[in-house]
């Protein structure tokens, strides 16, 4: 996307930081949001549907498919939707997602759930705040685990049709690894993004889309940062 390709502007303009710290609040904060619904309706379901949601093969994998569809909208027409309907959309994934991990409820005990969600919350509190603070150009990193990133679709699903466990574990490794650069990267283009946003060279609807996107992009950074670490850490019912 061409928004995280913005040129970062002095940060020190008048009336610019205000600007800059709003705009990183709301991504953080629907960030947030997102998360907190996913979690919401994943814990409903898991005590009523769970069980029928992941017997249903075929539509579970609808539902995977529908959130594909999802985030690929969103991706390709955040430039021309309004803000409200990028939220919309938003909000609807993560109520997808929600959905579709409520299986994990299932799979693992509530302690090895909470354990893994606070060691994912420190990780990427401090690799977030490594990519906001640095000043080390962070693009070579994020070029590599994104292209690492597909590597590991590819050898995921490979593992999916030949089981092994220990490809598996591999897999868990790797996963970390990638999303652990990918929090720092997109977190320091938030910031650049932040600073054009505070220089007014993003008008304020732009820039509420923008915010949302960059809330898309951590949470997503967040919940797969989430799965790799509970398969390395979460016990099995």
């Amino acid at each position: 996307m061409d928004m995280f390709n913005q040129s970062a502007p002095a940060p020190y303009s008048p009336g610019a930081v205000a600007l800059q710290n709003a705009f990183v609040n709301r991504v953080f904060g629907w960030m947030t949001a997102g998360l907190a619904l996913t979690g919401f309706i994943a814990y409903y379901l898991s005590a009523n549907y769970a069980m029928q949601i992941a017997k249903n093969h075929g539509l579970y994998i609808v539902l995977v498919l529908l959130e594909l569809v999802v985030v690929m909208g969103l991706s390709f027409a955040i430039n021309k939707i309004s803000a409200f309907v990028a939220l919309l959309g938003f909000l609807f994934f993560a109520a997808l997602n929600g959905v579709t991990l409520s299986w994990i409820f299932l799979a693992y005990d509530s302690a090895s759930i909470a354990k893994t969600f606070f060691a994912t919350s420190a990780t990427f509190g401090a690799m977030g705040l490594f990519g906001y603070i640095t000043k080390k150009d962070l693009t070579a990193i994020g070029s590599i685990c994104f292209m690492g990133l597909i590597g590991l679709i590819i050898v995921s699903l490979l593992n999916m049709i030949w089981p092994n466990s220990r490809v598996g574990l591999v897999i868990s490794i790797v996963g970390v690894l990638i999303f652990v650069g990918l929090v720092a990267y997109d977190t320091q283009k938030i910031k650049q993004l932040a600073l054009a946003v505070g220089e007014g060279e993003v008008d304020a609807e732009t820039g509420k889309k923008y915010a949302i996107f960059g809330a898309l992009t951590l949470y997503l950074d967040f919940v797969n940062l989430f799965l790799y670490l509970l398969r390395l850490l979460g016990n099995r019912k």
